[in-house]
């Protein structure tokens, strides 16, 4: 994990880059949460036969596989990620019922996105997932890593 952590900190250093991603990281993992709620769900119901709406989504699905890739990196950022997607699923799951949430998800999203290349000018450097995708995932841990203060073993 450290090692993770050490190569996405190398385009990380300007302390106003890593403001901004403090906050627009979560921000688009909400956002993708949110979009993915928006995808019908026809091919989980039939596999559920049973209604069970904040399971039958595209959202619980893809966490599950996003938290299986943290699982295997550490139990601690697991954990951390656990506890964000379910506030993330639970939160996007009330506001779907207040909100047209598609587009008060592409608009978070919008706004993440170009928070994050902000950043990234300031910084000089191109993201890390340029390189590796899997950086994608890396962020919302170093988030939870900056705002927590802990050390991983390699």
């Amino acid at each position: 994990m450290q090692q993770w952590f050490d190569n996405y900190s190398v385009s990380h250093q300007n302390k106003t880059n890593q403001k901004i991603h403090l906050f627009c990281v979560p921000i688009i993992y909400f956002s993708i949460v949110g979009l993915l709620m928006c995808i019908p769900p026809s091919f989980l119901k039939d596999i559920l036969n049973e209604d069970v709406p904040l399971l039958e989504n595209w959202a619980v699905l893809i966490s599950v596989l996003v938290l299986l890739f943290y699982l295997r990196l550490d139990l601690l950022v697991f954990v951390q990620m656990l506890l964000f997607s379910l506030f993330c699923l639970l939160t996007n799951f009330a506001l779907q019922k207040a909100f047209n949430l598609r587009n008060f998800s592409l608009v978070l999203f919008s706004l993440g996105w170009i928070g994050q290349f902000y950043g990234h000018k300031i910084e000089g450097k191109k993201p890390s997932f340029v390189e590796d995708v899997q950086f994608l995932l890396i962020g919302p841990a170093w988030v939870f890593k900056k705002l927590f203060g802990h050390r991983y073993k390699n």
